[in-house]
């Protein structure tokens, strides 16, 4: 949906953490030897180069793996909860696609930020979605999302397969869903079928329904870092692969075989 015909980033890699070796004339932030974590296009080589923005500081205490599986799907859960969901104390939140990347992180933030996190996810993952702070946890093969028995006040949906209709009988009347990237496909919308259907439909119910695709600046990236440096937040970490290994990595990815993040050890950084 965003490369229109092929892919819009075609080199591999974007999340990473290591050490700044090179410093261009927008990298005034940096020093030559810094520790950084965030996104670098081509991460996944020896040499990536990364704008200024789109990293900071690696906290000392915050272990190199931990940081760099953790900025894309840190930032974009926490912008979905604070600036598209508006998340506040006491809400009830309802991740669907609790176990991966986002969803992991979702679960995790909306926790601190004080609401009451209902998960969905496979089975296999539904004690380590508790683990990251749900208070209850579904099986998406066995309970469809309509048959959840509660009104929730923010639906963050990073699974991209579920009807809206479905998604609204369990959100509050005035409640807000945030639709994740966009995933189901399509020969018109590329993608993003659901996300325009819910811009439309969003304008004649009570009910706010969104999607957002989301944003790469230091304004999210550092909170971020905050967290993981309090130990408020972790990356889910499942599985561990050097750069021969890859290419096994994104097949089980795109077969949503991997709970949270998979972690590539380039070079010195292991």
């Amino acid at each position: 949906g965003f490369g229109v015909r092929r892919p819009k980033l075609p080199i591999l890699g974007g999340d990473g953490a290591g050490r700044v070796v090179a410093v261009g004339s927008d990298g005034d932030r940096f020093q030559i030897g810094d520790e950084v974590m965030g996104i670098a296009d081509g991460s996944f080589a020896d040499y990536a180069v990364a704008k200024a923005a789109h990293l900071v500081i690696r906290p000392a205490n915050v272990p190199v793996e931990q940081a760099a599986a953790a900025t894309t799907s840190g930032i974009t859960a926490l912008e979905a909860l604070t600036k598209v969901g508006k998340v506040s104390p006491g809400q009830r939140v309802l991740v669907v696609g609790a176990s991966g990347g986002v969803g992991s992180f979702a679960v995790q933030i909306a926790t601190v930020l004080g609401a009451q996190v209902t998960g969905v996810a496979g089975a296999a993952n539904l004690d380590a979605v508790r683990a990251l702070g749900a208070v209850d946890v579904y099986d998406h093969r066995t309970t469809r999302i309509d048959e959840i028995d509660d009104a929730f006040d923010l639906i963050i949906d990073i699974a991209g397969r579920n009807p809206l209709r479905r998604l609204r009988r369990v959100l509050a009347p005035t409640g807000t869903l945030v639709i994740v990237g966009g995933e189901d496909g399509g020969r018109i919308t590329g993608g993003i079928g659901r996300n325009v259907r819910a811009a439309l439909l969003s304008l004649v119910v009570s009910q706010r329904l969104t999607a957002f695709i989301s944003t790469t600046t230091t304004e999210f990236i550092e909170p971020l870092a905050d967290m993981l440096a309090d130990g408020s937040v972790t990356s889910l970490i499942s599985a561990r692969t050097d750069r021969a290994g890859v290419a096994d990595a994104l097949a089980l990815l795109e077969q949503h075989s991997v709970a949270g993040k998979t972690v590539v050890t380039i070079g010195a950084e292991s």
